[in-house]
């Protein structure tokens, strides 16, 4: 048959092979047997990796920039960290609402993509300048030693070129992943069911590009130049995005907003729950859609009771993210202290090793995907296997479990630096082999696979379909509180324990300072959030084909 579009008369396709609500990047119907489903799907899923591969490539080794070539202290620098990771995680929301409300996803990606080159690129210039010897020095008490540091310019120029990237990667980063997911049409049995393995090899893709940017452009960090290790990133980067827009051949492109008249969805729920302020909770919402004859405010209250109970599981999901946050600060500063040697010559760089967090992610993954689903759904009869709450639970879970042995492992650590007498060498190696943070460093890895991917899955599903990039971004919201959170608890044990001369949980000299009691505090919040899941979880009635 004939199918006109805007007038215009395509070449004749079977009904059947027409995707309902898509088009491509003509503007004519969607092809299913030529766009979408997976070619398109690992298109999205590779500049994923790209991203990934870059993002990781400058965060993970930021705390020893900050701390050596900055010249911060250790507890300034985790809490700059922290500050900057939950800004680039809270970020996403901002991207999210101007994606689902002004561009669209796929222009919101390419404007924020070339956002994020302009950022790295400036960072690439930021240390070329440090590197040059445009210092500000001054003596450290000892006349033999004078410390140079960058001036206060520079300085600010750097963060300002690293919270650049903090909000390019939040327009990009949920808007490609809920447009990857776009490409699965949710009415075709075969393309639902692949959905969720698509959430599942997308965080496989994502995990790949960290292991890669930890196992090269950290180890060309420590050992080459920070100009070249920020420099890489910056041109991976741009070529990605290059081949990303060339993928436009096979992209399905939604026309959701343009079936949809009348108000946006959150113009729609703002009048909504201002027209029933007078009464409150979820059942003034189911009362709003009985009088309401105007189509926006019947879909609006729906859209705002969908929302709103969204928040108990965004809620008591936040001990989850403070643990999160921790590898990539306090887990790299235990590693710089501990025993890193391979053979006779080569050290582990500290950062890489969070390389153990992606590998065990991309392992298991895999093992997931093909194994335990399988075996699970024979079991539960679930076409995933297990629900999206059991995976998060699960998920929950092992992330208090991870910082409990870290907790034990850092005690240990500890014990070792003072039998050895190293106390008061914050320089000196322990004889304690850095493998030891291998298990706390894996499990977070593996509670990842539950976790995060679970959250991720349930934000997209349970939001009105319209508001897919928004959902995303809730969940990346998650880890961005968790990280300011983490932060915040940073700052304030730091100013509470570090009074009459002590260096505090957080001293400068880690041997001196307390991470195991900031550990124990972290797993105690943990287990409070996972008991609130659990009870937000057993009332929660999942919507959606995902909940069959």
């Amino acid at each position: 048959m004939a199918i006109t579009v805007a007038g215009e008369v395509t070449a004749a396709v079977e009904p059947n092979d027409v995707v309902p609500g898509y088009v491509d990047f003509k503007g004519r119907p969607s092809i299913r047997s030529k766009s979408g489903f997976w070619k398109s799907a690992f298109f999205i899923a590779g500049f994923e990796m790209a991203e990934r591969f870059c993002y990781y490539g400058i965060s993970s080794n930021l705390v020893n920039y900050l701390t050596g070539e900055l010249g911060q202290s250790t507890a300034a620098a985790a809490a700059n960290l922290n500050a900057w990771y939950g800004t680039a995680a809270l970020s996403p929301i901002l991207g999210a609402l101007i994606a689902d409300t002004l561009l669209g996803r796929f222009r919101t990606i390419v404007f924020s993509s070339l956002l994020y080159v302009l950022g790295l690129g400036f960072l690439t210039l930021s240390s070329l300048l440090n590197s040059m010897g445009t210092t500000s020095c001054k003596n450290d008490g000892n006349n033999s030693n004078t410390l140079c540091y960058p001036s206060q310019i520079q300085t600010v120029f750097f963060f300002f070129s690293l919270y650049m990237v903090a909000f390019a990667q939040g327009g990009h980063k949920p808007s490609l992943q809920a447009f990857g997911a776009d490409q699965f049409d949710v009415e075709d049995d075969n393309e639902n069911a692949a959905k969720s393995s698509f959430f599942n090899w997308w965080f496989w893709f994502s995990c790949l590009g960290i292991v890669l940017a930890l196992a090269v452009v950290n180890y060309i960090e420590e050992n080459l130049s920070w100009v070249v290790g920020f420099g890489i990133p910056s041109i991976v980067m741009l070529v990605s995005l290059i081949l990303f827009c060339i993928g436009s051949l096979v992209y399905r492109f939604s026309t959701e907003s343009k079936r949809k008249k009348g108000r946006h969805p959150f113009v729609r729920m703002f009048s909504v729950i201002m027209k029933k302020h007078e009464t409150s909770g979820l059942e003034s919402l189911d009362k709003a859609l009985l009088p309401l004859s105007d189509s926006d405010n019947v879909e609006g209250a729906r859209e705002a009771k969908a929302m709103l109970r969204l928040v108990p599981i965004w809620c008591t999901s936040l001990g989850y993210s403070v643990v999160y946050a921790q590898p990539s600060t306090l887990f790299t500063k235990q590693a710089l202290t501990m025993d890193r040697r391979i053979g006779p010559t080569f050290e582990i760089p500290a950062a890489s090793f969070m390389i153990c967090i992606s590998l065990s992610i991309v392992l298991f993954v895999s093992i997931y995907d093909r194994v335990f689903v399988p075996i699970a759904r024979s079991i539960t009869k679930k076409s995933s296997g297990i629900t999206v709450f059991q995976r998060i639970g699960v998920g929950l879970v092992l992330s208090l479990l991870s910082i409990v042995i870290a907790a034990v492992v850092e005690a240990r650590r500890l014990r070792t630096a003072r039998e050895h007498g190293l106390l008061d060498q914050p320089d000196a190696v322990i004889p304690m082999s850095v493998w030891w943070l291998a298990p706390q460093y894996m499990l977070s890895g593996i509670s990842d696979v539950f976790g995060m991917v679970g959250l991720q899955e349930f934000f997209y599903d349970q939001v009105p379909s319209e508001l897919k990039s928004t959902g995303l971004a809730l969940y990346l919201s998650i880890l961005g509180v968790g990280s300011l959170a983490s932060s915040l608890l940073v700052s304030v044990i730091q100013k509470a324990t570090s009074g009459g001369g002590g260096g505090g949980w957080f001293s400068d000299n880690l041997n001196r300072a307390h991470l195991d009691y900031f550990y124990w505090l972290l797993a105690g919040i943990s287990a409070l959030s996972l008991v609130g899941y659990v009870y937000s979880a057993k009332y929660y009635v999942y919507t959606g084909r995902a909940a069959h």
